[in-house]
């Protein structure tokens, strides 16, 4: 099967690869490493058979393999269901804590290819770039395999802009697809998620380019941006330093709301640490610093919960409902409520009507606030 992939044009492209070539002399040199993922369901490793199968765990093991002596750390922070505006709130506490030597971001078929996610990739790639660390970055761009979509049209245009290098699913394994050479339901059972087979095939052209790095290793190259400086953001970038509150960080006033107290197992665990109704007429209000916001709830696709209202400076923005009618699983929503507003002190209010005759709660799992 591999013989139909393209991998040459899997290099959309190169970028500059000063950082990772010194990742690679370290692990030569036999020092620590830490690999580092943060992505959606595909990197978390949705339909793979065991975490082991997974593409993440695969290029992990590019590692381990070429450098059998190296001690190496994994850190794997996908989430199913997420993009990449959630990822710049998380992307402190879930990956850059462990201080990677080198990330791999993959969120190009759940961001949808326009200005929102553009500006939230980029304050997620300004905000690992530039993070303690100083790690290699490489972006990875999955695809829907019926369509050929994806957000890679945004996304390149943040690895261009900083230098990074950007591989391609949608130029190196659909056209396979698209023209017959291989059979998607081979790869994948629902045009997406990648099966062990699949999540292999991702892995080698990830590997292929690796391999590519490896072999230029000794040919010098400057580091990115020594003369004019760390580039000015392409958008408006107020996701860099985005902002995730909840019970554990912030003291909200409200109404037949109370604190979930339950236990998170890990960060997939994501429906915790919030507030859940439990009244006839709810309401919970945020005073926060803030350009703009976003409501992070729980969608039940038993059904049956409470939708609701929501204010921003007393002035009704949206409807929150928190009914799901796909099958595959609860979704962490994540809906923006206020953007590029000025950036002072504002009031976010959620009212929800009638939750006493609902059977689910209303969890709000948490506001992520730009700045």
């Amino acid at each position: 099967m591999r013989e139909y992939i393209k991998y040459k044009e899997s290099i959309s492209n190169r970028g500059n690869l000063f950082r990772l070539k010194q990742v690679m002399k370290k692990a030569n040199a036999k020092e620590e490493i830490t690999i580092g993922f943060i992505g959606g369901s595909i990197t978390q490793g949705s339909l793979s058979t065991s975490p082991h199968n997974c593409y993440a765990w695969k290029v992990f093991e590019w590692w381990t393999g070429n450098y059998e002596t190296t001690p190496f750390n994994y850190v794997n922070a996908g989430i199913g269901g997420t993009t990449s505006h959630f990822a710049a709130a998380r992307v402190e506490s879930d990956l850059l804590n462990k201080n990677p030597d080198l990330v791999f971001v993959e969120f190009s078929v759940n961001d949808e290819s326009d200005e929102h996610f553009l500006e939230t990739y980029e304050g997620l790639v300004r905000h690992i770039y530039q993070s303690e660390k100083s790690p290699a970055v490489v972006l990875i761009s999955n695809v829907f395999y019926d369509t050929g979509a994806n957000a890679q049209l945004q996304h390149s245009k943040v690895a261009r802009h900083y230098e990074l290098p950007l591989i391609s699913m949608q130029s190196a394994i659909y056209p396979a697809v698209r023209d017959g050479l291989i059979v998607a339901k081979d790869i994948t059972p629902d045009n997406l998620h990648p099966n062990d087979m699949g999540h292999e095939l991702v892995a080698s052209v990830i590997n292929y380019f690796l391999d590519r790095t490896l072999q230029e290793v000794l040919i010098g190259e400057e580091p990115a941006f020594v003369k004019g400086g760390f580039p000015e953001p392409i958008t408006a970038n107020t996701y860099e330093d985005a902002l995730r509150i909840d019970n554990r960080n912030y003291k909200a006033f409200s109404v037949g709301f109370s604190e979930d107290e339950s236990i998170q197992q890990d960060i997939t665990d994501c429906f915790k640490n919030g507030w859940l109704s439990g009244g006839q007429k709810c309401e919970i209000t945020f005073e926060v610093e803030c350009s703009g916001a976003a409501i992070q709830y729980r969608k039940y696709v038993s059904n049956n919960a409470p939708i609701a209202k929501v204010f921003v400076d007393d002035e009704k923005v949206a409807e929150l409902d928190a009914n799901f009618e796909e099958t595959w699983g609860d979704k962490l929503e994540l809906t923006t409520v206020m953007e590029h507003r000025e950036l002072k002190n504002h009031k976010i209010k959620l009212v929800l009507e009638d939750c006493k005759n609902t059977k689910n709660p209303f969890n709000l799992v948490s506001v992520i606030l730009a700045r």
